[in-house]
């Protein structure tokens, strides 16, 4: 194939991208630079379940307006359900039916909610009454013992909720509390010891549940707290701290001691919480526009995508950033790196260990790893067998790294498991058979030249402007690509090997 076939091809991608670049730039409106100041939050619950050809209820608690957030829209998506709200006990609950359904279904309701700062809440008059929990024979000892003991070191109700709460997360609890939290007690099972102690105590005590609103992110984790009733108001605490209050953007969910959701006429029910910021109030506008001037353009963008979704392209449209990163500091610049993709794979992991802890890990492994692979070497394996020997220490290194970190205190240890162990398995594979070829200088420096690329990669891709970029501009990386096709053509001299070939260049005329 010609070079001009080749220039003419970078050129029309050139002109692709900058073209529906500029479209949504000057005609759209979209904006160039992140903007996280917004208080509108999308949040979605996706719900999965398999129906059995039967009658069908599905019951999911949904959110509704409080002190500190506004519900601003709300939908409810299913094909064929019928579909009905409902307030009952302080929560509101949403309730899907259908007479017949049969296999894999997907319901989904998406609630967009503004953060706002109300008055104080009206005053209660009058108390709710208290439902006693049923404690028995050594659990019903415990927990007088354990209220006796909490009300002698009080003054009143907030201080003997603190207190308990203390007594609740001490790394060396007594033996009343070791016996009724149980082993392992998760922060859910302390709320609900919490409850029921206080309930027995004669104190108005409720769950209530929610969710951490935070920027972009999949599968989040329910959050727990207490309410006490208390001076005729309702006051939250945290059942970690003990302290007062809620932290900032918590969105209470529910409350009570029910599931957020129940499902009758089916099985393996499943609900999935995803949580986005509306970074910038011009994106919204400028898809508004698109849907009314060019709506196939926005039908087939990211900006249709479930959230979810949108946040799993949030993180791949980066990796071609990184493998342009690659092909300039091998092509142009000429280090040498273990495989093509490697470096660009560290330095996603990098992104969750963040770059020292991910260097130090993964130098960690590598080193740990090729001592392994010498030892093995000595037995005369064959090649698959060998491998796989290989990734079965990578393995094990990993979640003994894991353990080890995390009873040192040292939680970012946790985010080894990101690391992809078969990368660093051809990685440590590739590296044994250079340091046999060529020597240990040889294999070493491949080995530095890809952490620099990794780290490097990282670098560009950790910043917050190049990933709205890529999110919102994806047709710019057809000009990454038209320059990659560019460089696949490249036979210079690389920058590394100016010196190599001073002498021979200053000598020719």
């Amino acid at each position: 194939m010609s070079r001009r076939h080749l220039h003419v091809l970078a050129l029309s991608l050139t002109v692709i991208g900058l073209g529906l670049f500029l479209y949504k730039v000057l005609v759209l409106g979209f904006p160039l630079t992140p903007y996280r100041i917004s208080e509108v939050w999308n949040v979605e619950a996706r719900i999965t379940f398999i129906a059995q050809n039967e009658p069908l209820k599905v019951a999911l608690f949904v959110p509704q307006d409080t002190r500190h957030f506004a519900i601003v829209n709300e939908n409810f998506i299913s094909q064929g359900y019928g579909i009905t709200t409902a307030s009952e006990n302080g929560n509101r609950q949403a309730v899907w039916s259908i007479r017949k359904a049969k296999g894999q279904q997907t319901l989904y309701y998406r609630v967009a909610v503004r953060q706002v700062e109300s008055k104080e809440p009206p005053r209660v008059s009058k108390p709710p009454a208290v439902e006693r929990p049923k404690f028995e024979g050594p659990y019903l000892s415990a927990a007088q013992s354990l209220i006796a003991e909490i009300h002698a070191r009080s003054a009143d109700v907030d201080s003997m909720v603190k207190e308990l709460i203390k007594r609740l997360n001490n790394p060396k609890p007594d033996d009343n509390i070791a016996l009724l939290l149980g082993k392992e007690p998760s922060i859910a099972k302390k709320v609900e010891i919490s409850k029921q102690i206080l309930s027995h105590a004669g104190v108005p005590t409720r769950m209530v549940h929610g969710i951490h609103l935070q920027e972009l992110q999949r599968d989040v984790p329910l959050i727990h707290w207490i309410e006490v009733y208390d001076k005729n108001r309702w006051h939250s605490y945290d059942p970690i701290k003990g302290v007062a209050g809620v932290p900032d953007g918590y969105l209470p969910w529910w409350k009570g001691a029910h599931p957020l959701a129940q499902l009758l006429g089916g099985e393996k029910l499943h609900i999935s919480l995803s949580v986005s910021l509306n970074q910038e109030a011009a994106i919204i506008g400028a898809i508004e526009r698109g849907y009314i001037k060019k709506p196939l353009l926005l039908e087939f963008s990211l900006f249709s995508l479930p959230i979810q979704a949108q946040a799993v392209y949030r993180i791949l449209l980066l990796v071609p950033i990184g493998a342009f990163i690659l092909v300039l500091l091998r092509n142009v610049v000429g280090i040498t790196t273990f495989g093509t993709f490697m470096p660009v794979l560290i330095a996603l992991a990098f992104r969750e260990t963040k770059l020292l802890w991910g260097i130090v890990i993964f130098s960690l492994l590598v080193a740990i790893g090729l001592s392994m692979r010498f030892y093995l070497e000595q037995l005369k394996l064959l090649l698959v067998p060998r491998l796989a020997s290989v990734l079965f220490v990578v393995v094990l290194l990993m979640a003994a790294l894991s353990v080890f970190t995390h009873r040192l205190g040292l939680e970012r240890g946790l985010s080894v498991a990101l690391f992809p162990m078969v990368i660093l398995t051809m990685t440590i594979e590739r590296m044994t058979i250079v340091w046999e070829e060529r020597g240990a200088s040889a294999a070493l420096q491949q080995g530095l030249g890809s952490l620099m690329v990794a780290a490097l990669a990282y670098s560009v891709m950790n910043i917050s402007y190049v990933e709205h970029m890529t999110f919102v501009f994806p047709e710019l990386l057809l000009i990454l690509l038209a320059g990659i096709l560019l460089l696949g053509r490249y036979s210079g001299y690389r920058l590394l090997e100016l010196r190599r070939f001073k002498a021979m260049i200053k000598g020719t005329p």
